[in-house]
């Protein structure tokens, strides 16, 4: 009963992030909720929940007992303070753009496989992006509870691509599905894109700033 009470706050934090992303994903209950406060409302109503319950999933697994299992070097968190800006930038600038290939996206009847910016690269964007933060953070966080939290989501994030690919290419068709991945890898400088690059930056350096109210901890060296 001990370690149940020890460790109930971080097992619940992952039981409610599970059902929170299994219920509203099923067609079904998406299509109500899209009809309600359509696909872009619905695309920030998730990505808010998400980011709740996330912030939750470390808070607690920052009061879980502690069990090292490799010990903190002050370089490691230059990984996480790098590698996410690259995760933040990867996540505005392909949020709600095109792309039938994946989850996150908008207007995706738009979407142009000669011209797919970022997604022409980044086939699953926003699980590159939870991939990224997963294993940076891992780095620094040596401790189980951490461990666990960074490799479940890693693992989710590599696990979901391949769900998504075989559920639309059922759902595309073979022939259409080839088509749309078979993407031009290019890159060009528009307005929207400075733009998006720009909230990018601003985002990223506002995580850094509440990282330390919200999650305890400074991200800085």
């Amino acid at each position: 009963m001990e370690l149940l009470s020890d460790w109930g706050e971080f097992i619940a934090a992952f039981v409610v992030f599970f059902v929170s992303h299994s219920i509203p994903t099923r067609p079904a209950v998406k299509s109500r909720i899209v009809a309600l406060i359509g696909p872009i409302g619905f695309t920030l109503a998730y990505s808010a929940l998400s980011t709740a319950i996330l912030t939750w999933i470390i808070v607690a697994a920052g009061r879980a007992p502690y069990v090292e299992i490799w010990g903190w070097e002050p370089w490691q968190n230059h990984v996480p303070l790098t590698a996410m800006y690259f995760a933040t930038l990867i996540f505005t600038m392909t949020l709600c753009r095109p792309n039938p290939l994946s989850f996150g996206g908008c207007n995706n009847d738009r979407f142009d496989p000669d011209n797919p910016g970022l997604i022409g690269w980044i086939r699953h964007p926003l699980l590159v992006t939870l991939l990224i933060w997963s294993l940076a953070h891992m780095v620094p966080n040596g401790d189980l509870a951490h461990v666990i939290v960074f490799g479940l989501f890693a693992a989710f994030s590599i696990l979901g691509m391949r769900i998504i690919d075989k559920r639309a290419r059922r759902i595309l068709g073979a022939d259409e599905w080839q088509r749309l991945s078979n993407t031009k890898r290019s890159f060009k400088f528009t307005r929207s894109g400075i733009m998006r690059f720009a909230l990018g930056t601003a985002i990223y350096l506002a995580l850094l700033y509440l990282h330390e109210p919200v999650i305890g901890i400074s991200p800085l060296p």
